[in-house]
């Protein structure tokens, strides 16, 4: 098995995907629960959500499950989010805060699962950003995400539908917040947020640096804009995929005119 999957392209985009797959070594399936083995957490088809939706754009997949190790959770096990519930770099509890272990790992097979999934991913995700960077002058990753709209363990309430994180502004140029935030807020019938419950993950707080010419930012989508159900079989929903696949699009080009913008005035310090 693969752990990484990489589609190169020279658009100054990196699609980050860590949370898409679902492989499981058996090993590790052998010491999940029931709960666990349900993989309920996935961030279901939201590589097909996004396929196709950019030309020439670079993708960097995990193809095994966060619940192996989470890619987008700091290596040193600090948590995202201080005084809120969420789940570790390695998962003890599904997002209903329910175990999933049977035999849950202790501190040393946590190192070792680090060392033989996340960091992996994390390399190729970076020499990704760094090979286009070095090619266009400017990389910016978008870290592709959706999570279920109604959570009461990690949040209140629904969830906005756009959800987007720029670590409070830091992670990329205030040209780029604004113009994926004036697409989301204008998105008729989809509500958004920018920011709010999720502000990014470790791969946007880390690999965001606009000063050194990579930016970042995370787009977590509610599930009930593209799947059938929120729950199994978690079914993809053409129709109500292709309307918001309309307004990732619009994204995403966004975007791409930004960078380019950027790159043609020398605003970016990294150019």
């Amino acid at each position: 098995m693969e752990l990484v999957e990489v589609s190169r392209g020279f658009s100054p985009i990196v699609l980050g995907l860590p949370h898409a797959g679902t492989w499981l070594p058996p090993r590790i399936a052998a010491r999940l629960n029931r709960t666990g083995r349900a993989l309920a957490d996935t961030d279901w088809h939201v590589d097909r959500l996004y396929d196709g939706l950019l030309e020439d754009v670079t993708i960097v997949r995990a193809t095994f499950h966060r619940y192996v190790i989470d890619a987008n959770r700091d290596p040193s096990g600090a948590s995202l989010y201080p005084g809120q519930n969420t789940t570790g770099l390695v998962p003890l509890t599904d997002f209903d805060g329910r175990d999933i272990w049977s035999d849950p790992p202790d501190e040393k097979e946590i190192e070792a699962r680090r060392q033989e999934y996340h960091a992996p991913y994390h390399a190729a995700l970076l020499a990704e950003l760094v090979r286009l960077r070095a090619a266009q002058g400017v990389a910016l990753l978008y870290d592709c995400h959706s999570i279920r709209s109604r959570i009461p363990f990690l949040f209140e309430g629904t969830l906005p539908d756009f959800n987007i994180g720029t670590n409070d502004g830091t992670s990329c140029a205030p040209e780029i917040e604004a113009a994926v935030t004036g697409i989301c807020t204008g998105a008729e019938g989809y509500s958004s947020v920018l920011n709010g419950r999720f502000r990014g993950g470790w791969s946007t707080r880390h690999y965001g640096r606009p000063q050194a010419g990579i930016h970042a930012i995370q787009m977590e989508l509610a599930q009930s804009t593209y799947l059938a159900a929120e729950a199994p079989p978690w079914d993809y929903d053409p129709d109500r995929a292709a309307r918001v696949r309309l307004y990732l699009k619009n994204v995403l080009q966004s975007i791409v005119g930004v960078l380019e913008s950027m790159k043609r005035t020398g605003h970016d310090e990294g150019h």
